[in-house]
Parts: C-alpha cells; structure tokens; sequence
C-alpha cells in the first residue's frame, strides 16, 4: 500500500467518526429537548391522556378528584393566560395537602371535602399542582 492510499481511508475514517458524534449530540439534544415537563406519567395513577383547558375570558377552572390514588381527569395541562385569575377545586377521598407549585399556595385536603384554591396567575411559565403527602401530580399550569 501507498501513502497516498491511506490519507484518503485515513480521512474517511476521521470522518465517520465526526458524524457519529455529531449524530449521537443531535440524539441527545433531540431526546432532551422532548421530554415531558414532569414525571407525570411515572406516577401511580395517571394516565397519558391529557385533559386540557383552553385559556378563557373569564376564570381558568379546573375540577379535580383523586380517589383510590388515581387522578380524575387524568394529569394534564390547564392553558392560562399571565394575568388570568384561577380556580382548582380538589376534592380526594384521603387527607393530604394541596400545593401549587410557584404560586406557594396550599391548602389541606379532609376526605370527601372539595378545597377550591384561587389566585390570580401573574407569573409566566409552567407549574405543578400536585399533592404532597401521595406525591400525585393533579395538573399543570401553563401561563403564557
């Protein structure tokens, strides 16, 4: 074999390699860059359907029960607009507490007593409502 013969393999090789870490940076960013913005669906109970919410003019309600460790509707996302008041109404067949997450509201939750929590929704981004004791994600807040 000729030098010159081997410059070429030599580069080719080079480059294989070049688009294999390139491709497996892609995967990552790719895998990343769609996962879920919660663990949702690892949490006993929840399903993958999405219950969802339009933003409306008026208040951004969500009506929700948790029975035998299962969350009815099934954990999805509640669209608000920023600046849009809210209403959640839990009502759970255990006691636990409620949390929505950067809002810092709570409530405790007594079995088979709905708790409606209300604010006004003046922060951008996405948080959990979720129950503490149980760990069960209720639903998501998105605020555009």
């Amino acid at each position: 074999m000729s030098r010159t013969d081997t410059v070429p393999a030599r580069r080719t090789k080079e480059r294989g390699a070049r688009v294999r870490r390139a491709a497996g940076v892609l995967a990552c960013v790719l895998v990343a860059g769609c996962g879920p913005l919660s663990q949702t669906h690892h949490r006993p109970g929840n399903g993958h359907e999405v219950a969802t919410a339009a933003p409306a003019a008026g208040e951004a309600r969500a009506e929700i029960t948790v029975a035998a460790g299962r969350v009815s509707p099934p954990s999805g996302w509640l669209e608000i607009d920023r600046g849009q008041s809210v209403s959640i109404t839990v009502t759970s067949d255990v006691a636990d507490e409620l949390h929505v997450h950067g809002y810092d509201r709570r409530a405790e939750l007594r079995p088979g007593e709905p708790v409606t929590v209300r604010f006004v929704a003046d922060l951008s981004g996405v948080f959990e409502v979720e129950t503490h004791e149980s760990g069960l994600v209720l639903t998501q807040l998105a605020v555009r």
